[in-house]
């Protein structure tokens, strides 16, 4: 979520207004959270964003898992006011340090929610492997162990971006499926090869065309780079271009380093040889159109495993919540759409598409009646 938003402040005082009128006391919580989330103020906004807020501690721990131990995050309140989330970033070689989950993760722990942040490594290294299901299930596993992080028997699972529908699959396993009690995939996915297949051609599931955004066909690239060069060019190649995704990250906070990154990738380019000074080429010109048909043939061996799609793997019992930006552009909201088709059968589904949010950000102006959906989204999920 960006720290500054585009919500104008008379559609805030409207959502307010609203709220007055509409909301009844357990909403105000996830009025409240909303206010927070969305960055906004002014005496009313203010004073509602502090609504049942109070203190909370961070500290730094190392969480165990069957791929080794990894780097986590706890955020405890001061009173605790809910079960412990399990929450999960998208792919960002920041981790658990990235400024937008570190902001989600304040904003939860502030209203008495605690948080884990687990960081599994293959996330930092713009990788999406079946590892990482693993990971956010042994994460929560061990926070349900002794150590009273989760003293009520049940943790929560949050994930973003690709994160949202793995955190899906981990809470459907066998050993999770009964101590897991709702799930949120932000801006998450249904079946990955549907989502890597829009991000090569930029045709939607539904057949609606939308340009693909340049980050998700890039992180396809990386991880499919070894099928597309000869091996000495691999390693020489992924530098390069998590060159230009450091440079693309620097731009959210420092526009000069920006772009110095910038002029690095460019000149790692220049000392490429075919085909990979093409590849990088086309990554740090932002073509999409060229890049997106060369990584199409490899989709499928890249997405296959089912452990990677919660379409393709058992499904939780406990409620999952699905948002999505009506107008993402790295993965679609029809993914919601059709996981929330395919998890109905088997589980209470909350849908919410909403323009208020583009990928898993909430920076979109819009009208109060989409700000009380969204506020009244987030209640029942902080309120199950």
């Amino acid at each position: 979520m960006k720290r500054r938003t585009r919500w104008t402040l008379g559609a805030v005082l409207a959502a307010l207004l609203l709220a007055v009128v509409l909301l009844v006391p357990p909403e105000l919580r996830g009025l409240s959270f909303v206010l927070r989330a969305a960055g906004l103020h002014g005496t009313t906004a203010d004073a509602v964003a502090r609504y049942g807020t109070g203190a909370f501690t961070v500290t730094d721990l190392s969480v165990p898992t069957r791929h080794g131990p990894v780097r986590g995050r706890l955020y405890q309140p001061d009173h605790r006011k809910g079960r412990l989330i399990v929450l999960t970033s998208g792919v960002h070689a920041a981790g658990i340090d990235e400024p937008r989950l570190v902001k989600l993760a304040e904003d939860l722990a502030m209203g008495g929610q605690p948080v884990l942040t687990p960081e599994p490594p293959d996330l930092l290294r713009y990788e999406i492997t079946p590892r990482l299901p693993d990971v956010i299930e042994d994460a929560a596993l061990w926070a349900l162990g002794p150590g009273a992080l989760a003293p009520e028997g049940e943790v929560d699972l949050f994930g973003i971006s690709f994160s949202g529908g793995l955190s899906v699959v981990a809470a459907g396993r066998p050993a999770l499926r009964d101590r897991v009690a709702a799930v949120l995939s932000f801006g998450g996915h249904g079946e990955l090869s549907r989502v890597l297949s829009f991000l090569c051609t930029g045709v939607q599931a539904d057949g609606v065309h939308r340009t693909p955004h340049d980050y998700g066909v890039v992180v396809i690239l990386l991880n499919v780079a070894d099928r597309l060069v000869p091996p000495e060019q691999v390693e020489a190649l992924r530098q390069g271009v998590l060159k230009f995704m450091h440079a693309s990250h620097l731009t959210l906070v420092d526009k000069r380093q920006a772009e110095a990154a910038f002029a690095e990738a460019r000149a790692m380019e220049a000392a490429l040889p075919e085909p990979a000074a093409t590849l990088l080429h086309q990554v740090n010109t932002r073509d999409v159109a060229a890049l997106g048909p060369r990584l199409l043939p490899f989709v499928k061996g890249f997405a296959g495993d089912p452990s990677l799609s919660p379409e393709r793997s058992p499904a939780p019992r406990a409620p999952v919540y699905l948002l999505h930006g009506t107008d993402d552009s790295v993965i679609p909201a029809i993914e919601s759409t059709l996981l929330a088709r395919a998890l109905e059968p088997h589980t209470h589904v909350h849908l919410r598409p909403t323009p208020l949010i583009t990928h898993a950000e909430m920076d979109r102006q819009s009208g109060a009646m989409e700000a009380l959906k969204l506020v009244r989204f987030w209640s029942a999920l902080l309120g199950e």
